[in-house]
């Protein structure tokens, strides 16, 4: 990871991290170009066209460009690589800087900024793993009854990306919850991403943590490219930037292969 604090143009940003395919220029605060496609198993295919489609319509020449903002993952193996793969070759042949952004917190901002939630807020990444598992993580904010939902939003985390059983996940939240004095307690604890799969386990966290069940609201939603565009922004104007050739996916834990690699050395 290098620092060199720079206020960058222009930015690409692309995460195919889950079925959904996201990309956008952006420059400052503004969007100039957003998509979002299902392409579940046909990312490798449809990635870089989409890439040439919105440098095109944005009006943007790619050796112009400041910066690129990916999605790292977690997520499906495949998807997570096609991104990071991509962003390493564009940013080597152009001598970018890259920031690496985690998909799950991009989901986060995304469905909070649908959901019209006011207060305090907890937001739950899901992305499912299959076998009652999701990748997933924490994350809490605070947003004012006016303004604060916009390219200005951060989120504090509050636990690291990671996958987990989603009733385990679940217990875990109703402990934390339970640790905090009735005041401090959030006003609402926002579900977001492929929700669907894990909405009554979720659900069941509110008679779990002695919670009004109104406390408890799911978001579907996928990681979008404009919120991959704004955190990525804030990391290459503070310098938080990774040399492409050190840029790799988050998987949160290692494949079956890598995994049948580790015990044969052993």
């Amino acid at each position: 990871m290098t620092k060199n604090n720079a206020r960058p143009g222009r930015i690409l940003a692309l995460d195919t991290s889950s079925a959904s395919q996201a990309v956008a220029v952006l420059e400052g605060s503004g969007i100039l170009f957003e998509s979002s496609s299902l392409a579940e198993r046909n990312h490798s295919v449809n990635l870089l066209p989409e890439i040439e489609r919105a440098l095109r319509q944005s009006g943007t020449d790619k050796q112009a460009l400041a910066g690129i903002a990916v999605g790292i993952g977690p997520g499906s193996y495949t998807g997570v690589r096609i991104a990071v793969t991509t962003a390493k070759t564009l940013a080597w042949a152009l001598k970018l800087p890259v920031a690496a952004v985690s998909s799950l917190e991009a989901q986060a901002a995304s469905g909070l900024e649908a959901s019209g939630l006011q207060g305090k807020i907890w937001i739950v990444p899901l992305v499912d793993a299959r076998r009652g598992q999701a990748y997933t993580a924490l994350f809490e904010t605070h947003l004012p009854s006016v303004g604060g939902r916009d390219e200005r939003l951060v989120l504090d985390r509050t636990a690291e990306d990671a996958i987990l059983q989603v009733q385990d996940w679940t217990v875990q939240l109703a402990a934390r919850l339970r640790e905090l004095p009735a005041g401090e307690r959030p006003d609402h604890i926002l579900f977001t991403g492929e929700t669907e799969k894990h909405a009554d386990t979720v659900r069941g966290l509110a008679e779990i943590a002695g919670l009004p069940q109104d406390r408890i609201a799911l978001q579907d939603c996928a990681a979008e490219a404009r919120w991959i565009g704004r955190i990525g922004l804030r990391k290459l104007e503070s310098g938080d930037t990774v040399d492409a050739h050190d840029l790799l996916p988050n998987y949160t834990q290692v494949t079956e292969a890598e995994a049948n690699l580790l015990r044969a050395k052993n």
